[in-house]
Order: structure tokens, then C-alpha cells, then sequence
């Protein structure tokens, strides 16, 4: 079975409940309506216990009553509203209360004349009669045999008359043996037992008569008694004294006067006592007739009684059926309707498109069956559309991913549909072109001033690529451009980009590129170019000049001498030329040996306050001159005092070579980064600053504005930070109006290893 709503489980709760309950109220009807039958009976039940039971059940039909009330509102209420289901609910009530009143109408008028007559016929005259005979009989019986025992026990007191006290015990067991008695007992005048024959004979102390029985035999001359049917009275079965031993049953006791002895020293007179059971079939038909006779009087006096007992029972039981009935009708009859409601209802909620679980039925029929097959189909629907939904939420989750990764991609990706206008682009995109192509959308990127000629590239690059229709399957095409490398050009295009494009065919027909800034790789390609260069320069170049310095100043000597005028000052002129050209030559081979073998850096921790400071005291008789802003308390930082010195030499110098005559000093600041990890240096000078080009390659060898320059300072400068685990950045000065140019360096506070 699915699992159902709340409600539904609740609802399935109630009626549990309810079945229960009307259970209950069944069976305690039904335990109550036996007693009632039982109550007929006033040997179990009593008037009073009679009237308690009837309003008991009157009670149970009562609630039977209110919770028939209870149903037939909810029906009615139900074929109000027009529910499903309620009319055949209302037809099935309705026969099954016919099926159950009109027999039990029939059967309770047939019952109420067949008690009635019945009733009659049970207080008959003649059964009256009979009963008053068989209980005379029966009286007449025990008398009889009472007086039979009294006259032979008055002839056995004659016989011991003359029998003295030693004698008696042999003379009285023959007498009890004569008379067929159970027991004998011979009394003296003041109630001692004398001689005792049969039962008694075994009792240390016989039970002895009363001084008013023997008063009474004194006065009687003999006394019999019938003793013991008192207490069989209250059996219920008279019949079971036939198996009895013959000392329990019921017997007849006889004391008669025995006479003076002849031969007796005194005049005591003495007493015979003689008992004899009575016969058991005697004494149980006795009290059968005794019992019946009772019973029937009684039931005589209450003949009013018993037949209102009677036609109470078969109007409650009448009323009992009836409300049976109709409960059966509308419990059954919601089990039959209840199917066809839960089918109603899960078709309503599957038409407003609720698929959640649907209640099912747990019994075997049909009906059942058919929910659960609703319900299963239901579960299916749900899981078809939870599983399209998951697979909607993977595909956005997807699109979300891969926009995120485009979002982050350091290189270009811009979508282009079949007429090349801009569909969609990453921000890597507008980060290497320098151009917000999200404000493009919808336009090709010829349309886009400064993208003119890079879209009419990419579109020359697709059509040559779709004219081959051999690389469609899979394929696609990749080339190298060169964009705004020249300088004469606007600022905003004179920044050259060197890109590598890769352009696809998407499976929709839109195109796809994706393209990547190399700018700083071939750069990087480019510095270490020239530190081979440098380096076989250095090596072919420096041993050479030196043979070349002395064979000139050798010359010079040679033939000074032998030179006047004119010649010897040509001879001076030329050998000095020599001279200076190979000092410049060396010089510029011994910056190209340090830019190819810049040494490790020796790593240690330094003031770079007091390092600056320094520096600084060479620069007080230059023309332009050297300004400190120096923060105070920085923390010691991860330098090589060497190298540093030469880096910060040679920015100095640069900055003071940029700075035309009467411009402001060259001003050198020191600060702690807003982490606390790193101290910065800035070199700020009012020169004209750094052109787009030049900010674009500026670590490039080899690459400078001086005439006179060979390009490689700052790019030593940028190798040295870089064995520093620093970083160095060049721009355009944004503290003053008048712009100039702003290096800054950045290294590592000494008691941290971030980098």
C-alpha cells in the first residue's frame, strides 16, 4: 500500500475507531440480550435483576439509536452536497434495512402469539392437581415407612425389657440386625449410652437425645422423627442421591421406652434408639415433586410477569436486529462506496495535477484492487515527473556549472550565432578585450568600433573553416592574431594583445570562440630569448674587446712618435674612439652577463626603512632629487640586501632619468598592506609616465623609452622580485593631476611564508 496523506491516515484512524466501538457495543448487546434470556429463569435472576438487565439493553439500544441518528445526518448531509457515492449509499441503507425489519417483524409477531398461547398452556389445572398428588404421595410414603420402623422398634423394647446392662450390647445388634437398621443405641434414664450396635458403635461419645425427646418418649412410650430433607432442599438435581452412600442420606430415627429389668438391682427405665436410612430413589422422587411444585406455584404468581419478561425480550431483540441491520447497511455499504471515493478523489487530485501518494485499499476484492492499481499508477506518474524535474534541476545545476566555470575562465568565450552577432560571452572575454561585449549582445562584433577588425578576422576564419566540409564532424580551427600592436594608433588600441583564437561549430549551428591573451607568455618566451642571447653574447662578445683595447693603445704608442701634426692627432682621435666603443661594449656585455646570470638571492631579514636610507645618501648632490615618506615601525622583511640595493638603484635611476628639469623630486614611499603580510615600496616620479605599449611589454629586454638605453633594467628589476617571491607592478600615478609614473614592489614581512 502507498503511503497516504495525514488525513487520510487519520481518517483511517476514525474508522478503526468506529468499527471498534460499534464491535463493542455488538458484543455487549448481544451479552446483554443472553442474560435477558436467561432472566425468564427466577431460579438465576430475581424481578428487580430483570429490570436492571432490560434497561441495560434498552440503554445499548439507545446508543445504537443516536449512532444510527449519527449516520443518517452524515448521509443526508452527504446527499446534500452531492458526494459520490451517496446515493448508492443511501439505496444500499435502505435495502438492507428492509432485509432486516420486515423478517424481524414477521418472526416478532409469530413469536408474540406463540408466547402468549404458550404461556397459557404452561398453568394448566390437571398439572396442578398432579403435582398437589405426587406430593401427598410422597409424604404419605415417608410416613408410612416411619410408622412400620416405630412398630417393630416398640416390639424390640419389649424384648430387652428383661435383658440386663452386661447383656445388652449382644441382644441389641440382634435387634438391629431383625429390624435392618443402620444404627442402634441403648439409652439409660439420664442419657448414657449403654450399648451401641452398628455405626455408632465406632464413635468414642454417640450424639444422645435431648432432654425434650426424652421427656417425650418418657410421656409417648416411643418418638419418630424423619431427619435430613431439610438440607436436601437446595439441590438443584434430586437424582444424584442415587449415587450417594447410604449414611448421607436422609433417615428415620426412632426412640422407644424399654421397661424396668426383672432382673435389674434398680427401677431405671431405659431407651432404644433405632435409625434406618430412607431409600434413595424414595427420597429423590420426594423431592422432585417438591421442587416442581414449588417452582410452578411460583411461576404461577408470576404470570403476568414471565409473559412481559418474554415479550420484552422479543421486542428488544426485535429492536436489536433492526438497528443491526441498518448499521451492517451503512458500515457495508461505506466499505462498497469507499473504493469508488478514494478513486473520485485521486482522480480529482491528478486533474489538478497533485501526484502525491494516493490512499490504497488493503482488502482482496476488486474495488481494492482497482485503488491500488490507481494509486501504483499514481506513484509511477509521480516518480516520471520527480525524475524529469531532477533531470531539469541537473541541467540547470549543469548550466549553472558550466557558467560559473566560464565565469572563471582566464580565457575568452563568446557564442556567435550563424550571422555572427554575439549571443552570449564570459567575463574572461571582456577582460581580454577590453570591451563590455555584455552591452553587445545581439550585435556582431564588426558592428563594435574597436572589435572591427578581430570580427572580421574570426568571421574569415569560420567561413574558411565551414568551406571545408571535412573538419564539420567534430572539428575546428585555431590561429594566432595580433591585435593593437601598433603604437602610433589611439591609447585605447595602442596596448598590443597577442591572442590565440579557437573556433568550433556548436550542434544548434552557433559558433563557438574561445580565445586567450598570450601576451605575457611570449613575453616570458621573449625574456628568456634574450637571457641566451645575453648570455652567448657575453661569452663571444667580452674576450675579444679586451685584445682590441690594447693592440689600439699599442698603435697609439708605435706610432705617436712617428706622427706630427695632423696625422698624430687623427691617430689620438681614432684610438680614443676605439677605447670608449670597447668600455661601452663592456658595459653592455656586463648587463647583459647579469641579466643571464643573476646569482640566487641569499634570503634574510632586513629593515627596509633603514636599507632605503642607505640608498638614498648616494642621491644628495643629484640634479633631481630623492624624497622619503617612510612609514614607521614596518616589519623586518625576506630580502637580499644586494640585489635589493641594485633594484631600488636602478628604479631610482629610472625614475630620475623620466623626470624633466624642475619637475618635482623623485619620491620614494614605504607602507603595510591592509593584511598585514606585506610591506609595499613605491617609486613615484612626475615624468610623462608609461605609454599603453610599454605598460603591455615593459619586463621585456630590451624594451625602453631612453635613447640611450638597453632595456634591461627593469627587467632584471622584474627577475629579482621574482627570486624574491615578491611582485613588482608599473601604472600611471593617481595621487596628483599631473600624472606620472608609479612603480611598486611588494615583498614578504619575514615572519610569514605567504607569498
Amino acid at each position: 500500500m502507498n503511503p497516504a496523506a495525514p488525513s487520510a491516515l487519520s481518517a483511517t484512524s476514525r474508522r478503526w475507531l468506529l468499527g471498534l466501538g460499534l464491535v463493542f457495543i455488538s458484543g455487549l448487546a448481544l451479552v446483554l440480550f443472553f442474560l435477558l434470556t436467561l432472566a425468564t429463569d427466577h431460579r438465576a435472576f430475581e424481578a428487580e435483576g430483570y429490570i436492571h438487565l432490560v434497561w441495560l439493553n434498552v440503554g445499548i439500544a439507545s446508543v445504537l439509536g443516536l449512532v444510527l441518528l449519527w449516520l443518517s445526518v452524515k448521509l443526508a448531509m452527504r446527499w446534500r452536497r452531492r458526494r459520490f457515492g451517496s446515493r448508492l449509499l443511501v439505496k444500499l441503507a435502505a435495502i438492507f434495512s428492509l432485509v432486516g425489519f420486515v423478517p424481524g417483524l414477521l418472526i416478532y409477531v409469530v413469536s408474540y402469539q406463540f408466547v402468549s398461547r404458550s404461556i397459557e398452556t404452561w398453568f394448566d389445572v390437571r398439572v396442578e392437581t398432579a403435582l398437589s398428588a405426587g406430593l401427598n404421595l410422597g409424604r404419605t410414603a415417608l410416613d408410612t415407612l416411619a410408622a412400620d420402623l416405630s412398630g417393630k422398634t416398640r416390639a424390640a423394647a419389649g424384648q430387652l425389657g428383661g435383658v440386663g446392662d452386661l447383656a445388652a450390647a449382644l441382644a441389641l445388634d440382634n435387634v438391629r440386625e431383625q429390624l435392618q437398621a443402620s444404627d442402634a443405641i441403648l439409652w439409660s434414664s439420664s442419657g448414657q449410652a449403654i450399648a451401641t450396635a452398628g455405626d455408632s458403635r465406632f464413635d468414642l461419645v454417640p450424639d444422645r437425645p435431648s432432654a425434650t425427646v426424652l421427656r417425650q418418649v418418657r410421656n409417648q412410650r416411643i418418638v419418630a422423627f424423619i431427619e435430613g430433607l431439610e438440607d436436601l432442599e437446595a439441590l438443584d438435581d434430586p437424582q444424584v442421591l442415587l449415587s450417594w452412600p447410604t449414611r448421607d442420606l436422609p433417615r428415620i430415627r426412632v426412640l422407644a421406652l424399654v421397661g424396668p429389668s426383672s432382673f435389674g438391682l434398680g427401677g431405671d427405665v431405659r431407651f432404644l434408639q433405632v435409625t434406618a436410612p430412607l431409600p434413595a430413589a424414595l427420597v429423590a422422587d420426594a423431592l422432585s415433586v417438591q421442587v416442581a411444585n414449588r417452582e410452578y406455584q411460583e411461576r404461577a404468581l408470576a404470570r403476568d410477569s414471565l409473559r412481559s419478561m418474554y415479550i420484552g425480550t422479543l421486542t428488544l431483540a426485535l429492536f436489536l436486529a433492526v438497528f443491526g441491520a441498518v448499521l451492517l447497511a451503512v458500515l457495508l455499504g461505506n466499505q462498497l462506496v469507499r473504493p469508488l471515493l478514494v478513486l473520485a478523489e485521486g482522480m480529482r487530485d491528478v486533474a489538478r495535477g497533485d501526484l502525491t501518494p494516493k490512499a490504497a485499499l488493503t482488502s482482496k476484492d476488486e474495488l481494492a484492487g482497482l485503488t491500488r492499481t490507481f494509486a501504483h499508477m499514481t506513484q509511477e506518474l509521480l516518480e516520471a515527473r520527480q525524475t524529469v524535474q531532477q533531470s531539469m534541476a541537473q541541467v540547470d545545476a549543469a548550466r549553472a556549472s558550466l557558467q560559473t566555470i566560464l565565469d572563471n575562465l582566464t580565457a575568452g568565450v563568446v557564442v556567435l550565432d550563424a550571422r555572427h552577432r554575439v549571443m552570449s560571452t564570459n567575463p574572461g572575454a571582456t577582460r581580454i578585450l577590453r570591451v563590455p561585449l555584455a552591452a553587445h549582445l545581439g550585435e556582431s562584433l564588426e558592428q563594435i568600433a574597436p572589435l572591427a577588425p578581430f570580427g572580421a578576422w574570426v568571421r574569415e576564419q569560420f567561413e574558411r573553416f565551414l568551406s571545408d566540409a571535412t573538419v564539420h564532424d567534430g572539428g575546428h580551427w585555431q590561429q594566432s592574431i595580433e591585435l593593437y600592436g601598433n603604437a602610433s594608433t589611439d591609447t585605447t588600441q595602442s596596448q598590443g594583445l597577442t591572442l590565440i583564437a579557437r573556433g568550433a561549430l556548436l550542434p544548434n549551428g552557433d559558433h563557438l570562440l574561445v580565445f586567450d591573451d598570450v601576451s605575457e607568455i611570449i613575453s616570458a618566451q621573449r625574456a628568456q630569448a634574450w637571457g641566451e642571447v645575453a648570455r652567448r653574447l657575453a661569452h663571444e662578445i667580452k674576450n675579444p674587446l679586451t685584445p682590441i683595447q690594447l693592440s689600439a693603445e699599442r698603435l697609439e704608442m708605435k706610432l705617436a712618435s712617428q706622427l706630427e701634426g695632423p696625422a698624430l692627432g687623427v691617430l689620438h682621435k681614432s684610438v680614443k674612439t676605439i677605447v670608449d666603443q670597447v668600455d661601452a661594449m663592456k658595459r653592455l656585455v656586463n648587463e647583459f652577463r647579469d641579466y643571464a646570470r643573476l646569482p640566487a638571492a641569499q634570503l634574510q631579514a632586513l629593515d627596509l626603512n633603514v636599507l632605503i636610507h642607505d640608498i638614498v645618501g648616494l642621491y644628495e648632490a643629484s640634479e633631481t632629487p630623492v624624497k622619503l615618506e617612510l612609514t614607521a615601525g614596518l616589519p623586518a622583511v625576506l630580502a637580499d640586501p644586494q640585489q635589493l640595493r641594485q633594484v631600488v638603484h636602478n628604479l631610482v635611476q629610472n625614475a630620475q632619468d623620466a623626470t624633466p628639469a624642475g619637475a618635482g623630486p623623485v619620491l620614494l614611499r614605504t607602507r603595510l598592506s591592509d593584511s598585514g603580510q606585506r610591506v609595499r615600496l613605491l617609486v613615484l616620479d612626475e615624468g610623462p609616465g608609461f605609454s599603453e605599449a610599454i605598460l603591455k611589454r615593459a619586463f621585456e629586454p630590451y624594451v625602453t623609452t631612453k635613447t640611450k638605453g638597453t632595456g634591461l633594467g627593469l627587467a632584471v628589476v622584474k627577475k629579482i622580485m621574482d627570486e624574491h617571491g615578491g611582485r613588482i607592478d608599473i601604472g600611471h600615478r593617481t595621487d596628483r593631476q599631473g600624472g606620472g609614473a608609479q612603480v611598486s614592489l611588494s615583498f614578504r614581512v619575514a615572519n610569514t611564508q605567504q607569498s
